[in-house]
């Protein structure tokens, strides 16, 4: 085998070396990854508020109804005995 064979067969081997180091796993993790899960975290609980802020919402807009619908019923029983009276 010439030099010039060995010389490239050993800068591919070195470079070789070098990509496998860096697809090591490292141990840990970046500031990255902490940082990703603690927008995981606070969009769980976001959406979690939104829920419960929807569930909210939902009883009082219910309340609403039942209170608009006993006035229009007791009204509606108001007008019905003045026409009867008349």
């Amino acid at each position: 085998m010439s030099f010039y064979k060995k010389g490239c067969l050993m800068v591919t081997a070195i470079l070789l070396g070098f990509s496998l180091a860096g697809c090591g796993k490292k141990a840990g993790e970046g500031p990255a990854e902490r940082a990703g899960k603690e927008v995981d975290k606070a969009m769980e609980k976001a959406g979690q508020a939104m829920d419960k802020a929807a569930d909210t919402v939902k009883e009082a807009a219910k309340d609403a109804t039942n209170k608009v619908e006993e006035v229009a019923k007791d009204a509606a029983g108001k007008v019905t005995a003045a026409t009867k009276d008349k």
